[in-house]
């Protein structure tokens, strides 16, 4: 950032007037400082763009944080725990909810200062400055567009991995492996006792039923947690909208 900002030494600076409107004096160095609009400007784009980065590290820990979280939930086998595990999961999932919504509205900020700032002298296309900024915008919202993909992908990643842990549980009570037509249906309606009557019948309601209940409240946790990762898609295609707008952008400055 320190090559676009720049020292303005002027007259009165070099012959040691002070108080000359506009500037400050340097008592060690001697000599006055002043920044111009345009570097005042770039400065502000600058603190904007690190505020996003800053954002989009925050929303990857958290992403690993879920992910660990989710991993965990697969050794769960008690009802109260799975529905605490599930709130804890929640919880950081709207964290980042809020965090990826900031982050959008930065990107659009930026977006409007860089607007703002091609009509101003010495800043239009193909200037340093314009395209400075226009390199960076492109690659942020290219970075926040790809990471919000990922929890896209960590949503169908969810789906499908519950559907094997309940197999499995269905399996370790009834010793039937049943079709995953019928683990979707189970999941989608939460009436799973049909399966059960059997192993109940053999085994006794107590323990059928507490693994009935695990998994009954692991299908209503994942049906949250993928309620909630949608609205993240819904932010990965705002960014895929803005990314190709920027492309665009790009492609029609290169022809001129």
């Amino acid at each position: 950032m320190n090559d676009l900002l720049f020292t303005v030494r002027t007259q009165e600076a070099q012959n040691g007037v002070r108080g000359s409107p506009g500037v400050a004096y340097d008592i060690e160095a001697g000599y006055t400082t002043a920044k111009s609009e345009k570097s005042k400007e770039m400065e502000q784009f600058f603190n904007k763009v690190e505020e996003l980065k800053q954002d989009m590290s925050e929303i990857r820990a958290k992403q690993r944080e879920i992910q660990h979280m989710h991993e965990r939930s697969k050794t769960i086998v008690r009802q109260k725990e799975m529905q605490q595990h599930r709130d804890e999961m929640q919880a950081i999932i709207n964290e980042v909810n809020v965090t990826a919504h900031k982050a959008k509205a930065k990107i659009e900020a930026i977006d409007k200062m860089n607007a703002a700032a091609l009509q101003k002298k010495g800043q239009g296309m193909g200037s340093a400055s314009e395209r400075t900024r226009t390199s960076i915008t492109s690659g942020l919202k290219k970075k926040l567009k790809d990471l919000m993909a990922e929890f896209s992908e960590m949503r169908a990643r969810i789906h499908d991995e519950n559907r094997q842990v309940v197999q499995r549980r269905v399996y370790t009570v009834t010793g039937q492996h049943l079709p995953e037509e019928d683990i979707d249906t189970m999941i989608e309606t939460g009436e799973a006792e049909t399966i059960f009557q059997k192993a109940i019948l053999e085994q006794g309601r107590g323990r059928v039923l507490d693994t009935l209940a695990e998994i009954q409240e692991r299908n209503r946790a994942v049906k949250d947690l993928e309620a909630s990762l949608l609205e993240l898609h819904q932010v990965f295609l705002d960014m895929a909208v803005l990314v190709e707008a920027q492309g665009e952008m790009l492609d029609n400055i290169e022809k001129q």
